[in-house]
């Protein structure tokens, strides 16, 4: 069974273009920095159906909306108390 904590991003067109493209980098290189990312299964989804409240990023089984790459890392902190 896998243990990894589960990290999603939105990759929809509306996510995409509001910023999830340097956000989904970003994120990769602070886990890589925090020798966090063999703890994690990282991966975009097409679509969370929010587009209205995109972007959106999903950590364990909470979705953050209107993440901008900034929020991004302060949500990473907070959830992995660094």
């Amino acid at each position: 069974m896998d243990q990894r904590i589960e990290i999603v991003i939105c990759l929809g067109s509306s996510c995409f273009s509001r910023g999830n493209k340097a956000t989904v980098r970003l994120i990769d290189d602070w886990l890589k920095q925090h020798g966090l990312r063999e703890k994690v299964n990282y991966r975009g989804n097409h679509c969370f159906s929010s587009c209205d409240k995109g972007p959106v990023l999903k950590i364990a089984d909470t979705e953050h909306y209107h993440v901008s790459a900034e929020k991004a890392i302060d949500i990473l902190r907070e959830y992995f108390r660094l």
